[in-house]
């Protein structure tokens, strides 16, 4: 894939630079974790925004009620532009219901601050996750990616406008293009102070703008900078942000529902003066650019200027909570999305499909834009999620080796090879990854090492998806620590020549582990979420005693490698149906000589 070049900054960017956006792990529903372990999916902790020197909301902070009072009774906010108003409801605390999923007979969809296109037809949408998986709805238009894509978790998503593809945004500020949108450019590799959160495209589809939680905007091709918030604080943060058809304008909207607008975007009101039960996540506008939605994490919609409102889920208790919505060109409807890929369509918004059940563990869908056309397309089926992997026929014999065989010689070929990428810990690379790939041809899968966090280098573990870890959280630093070695050894892996679909999770005593069996349970959840999220099939070798005496109880569903430890010619007879890790054993390892032998059950 050829390399995308990087569009320079102009001066009065680069001065922007300074005062707005941070590469943070945004916050998910990771397995294992209490679901008070970290922020909510759907905005960054709010303890990171400092308090507003702006005048207070008299709203009593301690004062809650219900959010799904129709928009028609929402009064307009009287606060002049940029208002900072304050928000009753920590963004923290938006919580998974468990109610059945989102059903095709109710409407609505858009992810945390997608714009309006102002097309006049939409009737499908794209969809993708934080793990940077896409899916299309309603169109024959499936975009493949034409850059490399996003180097870290995924933020936002904007469709272009009136052709087929779309623009993928990582909080990092990463951008990845795919179908005919054009690559204009990103933050890739410029230290931000905040995370970006919304993304949306202009009119003509020629250009971008990325928005930051601090308010911070970066415009690239032919979009045009018009104001930002990054030099003010905020009582909550920037979750959403849309543009005026003509892209001469464009609006910011805070978890509280606060709208800030610049340039011929005008000020129509907002839920900054109003108690809400839920924190806002996302906000479109309308195709003539005189109003705009804000919607909750309830569903509840709130209307404002010349939009409509055609229903909400407000009353309804959701399976996950609305991570965003969009609307149709014409402003006669919306759809809403669910962290869960649910879709809910209102008004003339037709329902093409949704990802419910699809999203795979450890992710969530965070952007859905509209897409241009008919819909006539087949319904969307969601994210295809099931990765390549290595197959070995039953009864088929080979070898594992790896750093341990550095300058040495290397088996026969065989049907079975399996290749160790780093050198005996996390975060390490096995110095003959490259040979011994080459060793393993055809037959190639990959096995890596995985610990407790450990070393001088914080980095590792303080930030990633579980978010930016509080100093001895032990658990968020595991997680974080195992999705960031897994994620290190497929680059490792892959610029090795060593790209394959099954990865071996190295799970053994002889390595470092904490004694705390459900954090180092964490490594390995982590490990897991950062494969399946990069399409490599997760996979653990181990051994029963081993496997409780680090993670305990366990199970996450996955094949296992068992190692015998001894010489036998009936290898056969370790294999199971069931394991420790709760799936079937699908390889035995035995003595063979010089080497260590496998099995294919």
């Amino acid at each position: 894939m050829p390399c995308r070049a990087r569009l320079p900054l102009r001066p009065a960017t680069a001065r922007r630079l300074r005062r707005s956006a941070a590469v943070i792990g945004a916050a998910a529903s990771l397995p294992l974790l209490a679901p008070s372990a970290f922020a909510a999916p759907v905005t960054p902790p709010t303890s990171t925004v400092p308090t507003s020197t702006a005048p207070s909301s008299t709203v009593p902070a301690t004062t809650v009620t219900t959010s799904t009072v129709p928009p028609p009774t929402v009064p307009a906010s009287t606060v002049p532009t940029p208002t900072v108003p304050t928000s009753t409801v920590p963004a923290s605390t938006v919580p998974t219901s468990t109610a059945p999923a989102a059903d095709p007979a109710t409407p609505a969809v858009s992810a945390a601050a997608v714009a309006a296109t102002g097309t006049s037809a939409s009737n499908g949408y794209y969809m993708a996750t934080t793990g940077g998986l896409s899916a299309a709805f309603g169109t024959t238009t499936q975009a493949q990616a034409t850059t490399a894509p996003v180097n870290g978790p995924v933020a936002s998503l904007a469709s272009q406008p009136a052709g087929g593809g779309f623009w993928l945004a990582g909080a990092n500020g990463d951008v990845a293009a795919y179908g005919t949108a054009p690559y204009y450019g990103s933050l890739a590799g410029i230290r931000l102070n905040k995370p970006v959160v919304a993304m949306p495209a202009t009119g003509d589809g020629k250009g971008y703008w990325m928005a930051a939680s601090d308010g911070g905007v970066f415009e690239f091709g032919d979009a045009h900078f018009y104001g930002s918030l990054g030099n003010i604080h905020l009582n909550k943060p920037i979750v959403g942000m849309a543009s005026t058809p003509d892209g001469r304008g464009y609006w910011l909207v805070a978890s509280d529902g606060g709208v800030f607008d610049f340039g011929d975007a005008a000020f129509y009101g907002s839920t900054g003066n109003v108690r809400l039960n839920k924190p806002v996540v996302g906000m479109a506008a309308t195709g003539d650019g005189r109003g705009y939605w804000l919607v909750a994490s309830d569903g509840g919609i709130f209307e404002f200027g010349d939009s409509r409102f055609f229903g909400s889920t407000g009353s309804v208790a959701l399976a996950a909570p609305v991570t965003g919505m969009a609307a149709t060109g014409d402003g006669g409807g919306y759809w809403l999305v669910g962290a869960d890929g649910g879709i809910f369509s209102f008004g003339d918004a037709p329902f093409r499909g949704s990802a419910a059940g699809t999203v795979p563990t450890g992710q969530w869908v965070v952007g859905l834009s509209p897409t241009p056309g008919s819909g006539t397309g087949p319904l969307g089926t969601g994210f295809v999620t099931a990765p390549a992997t290595t197959t070995y026929a039953s009864g088929t014999t080979g070898y594992d080796i790896s750093w341990p065989q550095c300058g040495g010689s290397y088996p026969p070929p065989s049907r079975v090879a399996i290749v160790g990428v780093n050198n005996g810990y996390a975060f390490s690379a096995n110095p003959c990854l490259h040979s011994e790939a080459s060793w393993g041809g055809p037959a190639l899968s990959v096995y890596i090492n995985l610990n407790s966090p450990q070393g001088s280098n914080g980095g590792q573990w303080s930030s990633g998806p579980a978010g930016a870890c509080q100093l001895g959280d032990l658990s968020c630093e595991s997680y974080n620590y195992g999705y960031n070695t897994a994620a290190a050894s497929v680059r490792t892996a892959d610029a090795s020549g060593a790209a394959t679909g099954t990865y071996w999770l190295d799970v053994e005593t002889s390595n470092y582990w904490t004694s705390d069996t459900a954090a180092n349970a964490q490594v390995v959840a982590g490990a897991i979420a950062a494969l399946r999220a990069l399409g490599r099939a997760p996979a653990v070798y181990a051994t029963a005693y081993q496997w409780g005496v680090i993670a305990g109880s366990y199970r996450p569903g996955i094949p296992v490698w068992y190692p015998t430890g001894i010489a036998t010619s009936h290898p056969g007879a370790w294999c199971s149906a069931s394991s420790f890790a709760g799936s079937p054993v699908k390889l035995v390892q035995v003595a063979a000589g010089s080497f260590d032998g496998d099995y294919s059950c």
